[in-house]
């Protein structure tokens, strides 16, 4: 067979079949008029080195499992040097994972430093290393209970809210353009132990994580039309201005402790060690109306993207939304 049937059976290019060759490790038959002729066993070692190269194992270390088959073994990795080449993988692939968890420790306790840098909040001692911003691989996943299915197109209600730039927001004229809301239940602090369950709740770890999103994504936001971007929670104004401090928000934080928010609008609430929290979501509210609502949200690590996301698909029109809008500010 010619190199374009090798390479499209093998699922690889033709100069990754000329690589080979140029190894050692392909040799085709030649013809009379000096074409190479690959034969079916030349489609096998091709499969085979390219399944080796992708568990890691660089392509000019794949002889020995070559030879293996052609000494006709049933399997690539039934000889002793096959094996021998595996655990020769194994600890290099080792000793790179244990350089880079020293990289990644070293990394997570400069991100705590620099995130405590000039907060009033001092990590516990032995807490540096922890990487509080990590999520656990298994936090169960909320479901669509259908309880913010009511929210679009409900008017926000006058309803007034300090943020950490010292303001007092009200809810009902925050003005023609898009204003993102996401509602969180509780920050935690480094070192501070969260209500007892947290993780096995659905949707209550990531408040940390999903602040981080926002902030790292926060110019983007403006510049797919968010006016303004707040995070409200039922914490008070002095735990909500020391979120912005440590975690260094380019916007401002929404202090609502009586959950008056949830109660008028008939937002979604659960409660954890005997208080009563908001459950995960964000509203994008636009003349005083819910436009949009995202419920229930996951994982929130990622939510900063998913709104980035939709604002881009849904741009607003319209010459009345820039003689309208309001001046950016840094905090809210």
């Amino acid at each position: 067979m010619k190199i374009g049937e090798l390479a499209r059976r093998a699922d690889v290019t033709t100069k990754a079949v000329r690589y080979y060759e140029s190894l050692g490790l392909v040799t085709p038959e030649r013809l009379a008029n000096g074409y190479r002729d690959y034969a079916e066993d030349d489609v096998r070692l091709v499969r085979e080195i390219k399944t080796l190269h992708r568990l890691g194992i660089p392509v000019e270390r794949t002889r020995p499992f070559l030879e293996c088959l052609a000494a006709g073994s049933l399997h690539a990795d039934d000889c002793p040097a096959s094996l021998a080449t595996y655990r020769e993988a194994i600890d290099e692939l080792t000793e790179r994972i244990e350089a880079l968890n020293a990289r990644r420790s070293t990394l997570i306790t400069n991100l705590q430093i620099a995130a405590h840098r000039g907060s009033g909040v001092v990590p516990p001692e032995g807490t540096a290393g922890k990487n509080y911003l990590a999520l656990p691989a298994d936090l169960p996943v909320p479901v669509d209970d259908g309880a913010a299915a009511h929210l679009p197109g409900t008017a926000m209600p006058p309803l007034t809210v300090p943020d950490t730039a010292g303001r007092a927001v009200r809810l009902d004229t925050l003005g023609p353009r898009r204003t993102v809301i996401y509602v969180y239940p509780l920050t935690g602090r480094p070192g501070t132990d969260l209500p007892e369950g947290w993780n096995s709740i659905p949707g209550a770890r990531g408040c940390t994580p999903e602040s981080c999103g926002f902030r790292d994504h926060f110019q983007d936001l403006l510049e797919a039309g968010a006016g303004r971007v707040y995070g409200l929670s039922s914490q008070d104004g002095d735990y909500q201005n020391e979120v912005v401090e440590r975690l260094g928000l380019p916007f401002g934080m929404l202090s609502d402790p009586a959950l008056a928010l949830a109660d008028a609008l008939g937002l979604p609430t659960f409660e954890a060690d005997g208080a009563r929290l908001f459950r995960r979501l964000t509203l994008v509210v636009r003349d005083g109306t819910v436009e949009h609502v995202f419920y229930p949200v996951f994982p929130p690590n990622e939510h900063a993207q998913q709104v980035l996301d939709w604002l881009r698909d849904h741009p607003l029109q319209g010459p009345s939304e820039d003689r309208h809008a309001p001046r950016r500010h840094t905090h809210g």
